[in-house]
């Protein structure tokens, strides 16, 4: 095995040094709750009558005395987003497969899963990014009846896998084991709809044949098949090692997913205290951490991570900071191109060799920890991909030892970029990060002239009258975490895309989000301070020069910079954006939320800063 690259060491030093004291104090918080006995022998009998009352005899009667472990199972499912649907049935296959291992599994409570996909250019997508701490608070309440020896999380999309880490996390004396649902099958190839949406953007189709394109694309229970935020999600947990080894991309629907849940639950109760004790938050440290961030940048995942992983290792009392992933970027070469880096959906990337053949090119080339635990032992036993034996049994085996498609995903020794594709930004603006895997060398570098906007229907309503067809960079300020939630602005990369392909200079600017599937056009995002908070952004008016150098991390102000320092930043009004669609219940998470530098998080445990 090759030593591990100097500079992975380095800034692993780095975030273990900065961490220490939140580190220990995080460890601290776990093992006073360490078990010595089934959790629910701390329980009053009367506790206990209540936690059992519902359940069938057979677990009725090892809960209330018997010397099974008890597993907690929080799930996501909702029958409304395909990436959830199929948790349905979930809960009945753990059940069965624990009685098997001689356990018991409860559904301990439900968490919020929405779908960015349908609120994206909505209203309700300013509570996309606040759901996730939403789910870590429900989760919370769900394993709060602390009768629970292991847990297992049912979860896959962009906002609910990383509230459930965090609250898995903060329950780190429990042993978690996270369960996928898988991708769905293939639809429409994702460059022809981003090709139809454009098309609509520029009124060349109707709505018609926008939403039978759509509807081609997004057609059956499962993940969307694109990489974006929910797939960057399946990755992370397969590098951290909480998903059975290989289990991320297997559909639903096939015989080995639901062997696969199975197995998940035998394990989930192997690794409770009646078994080999393996506490979540133990098995997480700072290699897994960094591993985590290291199978994002080879792989060109969504840029919400850097949001995300932040706020999980903060949960663990691990201090992550957008400088350590770009550090990391820029040493991880990129191995894998899928959409929107490429025409490749996820399912093709499986089909090429998944994550087993990533992880162990990754481990070949030193460029992770392969020491760090996992449910499974270590990252090295994470390498490989499950199959069903002719007679049904779950087996293991070795990744496939040259890719199935070199388009797709590539040896260390051979890889698309010697570099992943984060960089952070810096310069009088302010601090941000763009992602530059999917963006042609010619289009990372852009100066042109600024049009300000306050929300994403001015842009809208700018290109439908003409007024962007220019070299142009296009602002949308007053979108972070403070203004309105910190929104996704995908719904613009159809306008930025046609413009781009009309043969104009065009970037994004903006204190918002973009997403996984943020694709081809330069973008600055993230940018903090943000715009309510006073940050530069909101000083920049028409027509102010503004460089953004993806190659050089540069984002920045061109002209008199005494004078620029002078003006006064323009005051955000919400002009009631945060009423309606329960937007004012979220009033205490927009002023209590932490910059995206910090995760943008409501929370303030170690780790996370709280403003």
């Amino acid at each position: 095995m090759t030593d591990l690259h100097p500079e992975i060491r380095r800034i692993t030093e780095r975030i273990r040094d900065r961490s220490v004291e939140s580190r220990q104090e995080y460890l601290d918080l776990i093992r006073s709750y360490k078990p010595d006995g089934f959790a629910r022998t701390r329980l009053t009998e009367g506790n206990q009558a209540h936690a059992s009352a519902g359940c069938a005899v057979m677990d009725k009667v090892q809960l209330l005395g018997g010397s099974w472990p008890n597993i907690g199972i929080v799930t996501a499912y909702n029958d409304m987003l395909s990436a959830h649907q199929p948790y349905e049935i979930y809960p009945e296959i753990i059940r069965n497969a624990a009685r098997e291992a001689g356990a018991t599994a409860q559904v301990a409570g439900g968490v919020p899963a929405m779908c960015d996909g349908v609120t994206q250019g909505q209203d309700g997508m300013e509570l996309s990014l606040f759901s996730r701490d939403v789910i870590a608070m429900a989760a919370g309440i769900a394993l709060s009846h602390n009768t629970f020896d292991a847990a297992m999380y049912l979860g896959v999309c962009d906002k609910i896998v990383p509230g459930l880490l965090v609250a898995a996390m903060r329950f780190g004396w429990l042993p978690a084991v996270f369960v996928p649902a898988g991708p769905m099958p293939s639809g429409l190839p994702n460059p022809e709809k981003a090709r139809i949406r454009q098309e609509f953007a520029r009124g060349v189709v109707g709505r018609d044949k926008l939403l039978e394109a759509e509807a081609a694309s997004y057609h059956s229970p499962g993940t969307c098949t694109f990489y974006g935020t929910a797939n960057s999600n399946q990755m992370v947990m397969e590098m951290v090692g909480l998903h059975l080894p290989g289990s991320a991309f297997v559909q639903p629907g096939d015989d080995l997913r639901a062997a696969l849940t199975s197995e998940a639950t035998r394990k989930a109760a192997a690794l409770s205290i009646a078994g080999d004790y393996l506490p979540v938050g133990e098995m997480i440290d700072e290699r897994s951490v960094v591993n985590a961030v290291v199978g994002l940048m080879a792989t060109g995942g969504s840029t919400n991570l850097v949001l995300h992983l932040v706020s999980f290792a903060a949960s663990a009392g691990i201090k992550l900071t957008p400088e350590d992933m770009a550090d990391l970027s820029a040493v991880t070469p990129l191995l894998c191109k899928i959409y929107p880096n490429s025409a490749a959906d996820v399912n093709h990337f499986h089909a090429a060799g998944g994550m087993g053949f990533l992880i162990r090119e990754l481990i070949q080339g030193g460029l992770v920890h392969a020491d760090a635990r996992t449910i499974s032992g270590t990252l090295k036993d994470q390498m490989m991909e499950p199959v069903l034996s002719e007679n049904g049994e779950l087996n293991w085996r070795e990744p496939p030892s040259e890719s199935g498609d070199l388009d797709i995903l590539r040896p260390v020794s051979d890889p698309f970029d010697p570099e992943g594709g984060l960089k952070l930004l810096t310069g009088n603006l302010g601090e941000g990060v763009t992602k530059i895997s999917a963006i042609k060398e010619e289009h990372q570098y852009v100066e042109a002239p600024a049009r300000v906007f306050d929300t994403q229907a001015q842009v809208t309503a700018a290109y439908k009258s003409g007024e962007l067809n220019r070299d142009v960079i296009i602002v949308v300020r007053f979108q972070g975490p403070a203004a309105n939630g910190m929104p996704e602005l995908h719904g613009l990369t159809p306008i930025l895309g046609s413009l781009q392909d009309e043969g104009y200079k065009v970037a994004l600017v903006t204190d918002g989000r973009m997403s996984g599937a943020s694709g081809k056009i330069p973008n600055a995002i993230h940018l903090s301070p943000e715009g309510a908070r006073g940050g530069p952004i909101a000083t920049l008016r028409d027509g102010d020069v503004v460089k953004l150098d993806c190659k050089t991390g540069q984002l920045s102000f061109v002209g008199d910079e005494a004078e620029f320092a002078t003006r006064e930043p323009d005051v955000f009004r919400p002009n009631r954006s945060d009423v309606g669609l329960g937007r004012e219940l979220f009033g205490v998470m927009r002023t209590q939320a932490g910059d995206a530098s910090s995760g943008a998080s409501f929370f303030s445990f170690p780790g996370m800063a709280s403003t």
